[in-house]
């Protein structure tokens, strides 16, 4: 993996980690939330990162591929 998604990957875990500590009273921030919307907010949190992580980084057989064809062009970064 490039460092990119090495970055991304450890900045998705710690707001996964947040979101979980939200749910369980364990906030930073002193905020009181019912836990049905901490749970909504999680959720979304969890499923748009998720998606945004899979779709950003060449995690698959065919985003390799892709990312080799990229580079072969001289159109992103070699690492």
């Amino acid at each position: 993996m490039d460092k990119g998604t090495i970055i991304r990957t450890i900045v998705l875990a710690i707001a996964l980690l947040n979101q979980f500590l939200v749910i369980f009273n364990k906030s930073p921030l002193p905020l009181s939330n019912e836990e049905l919307e901490q749970l909504l907010s999680s959720v979304f949190t969890l499923v748009a990162s998720l998606i945004a992580w899979y779709k950003n980084n060449y995690v698959t057989n065919k985003g390799k591929q892709q990312r080799e064809a990229l580079q072969e062009v001289n159109l992103t970064k070699k690492q």
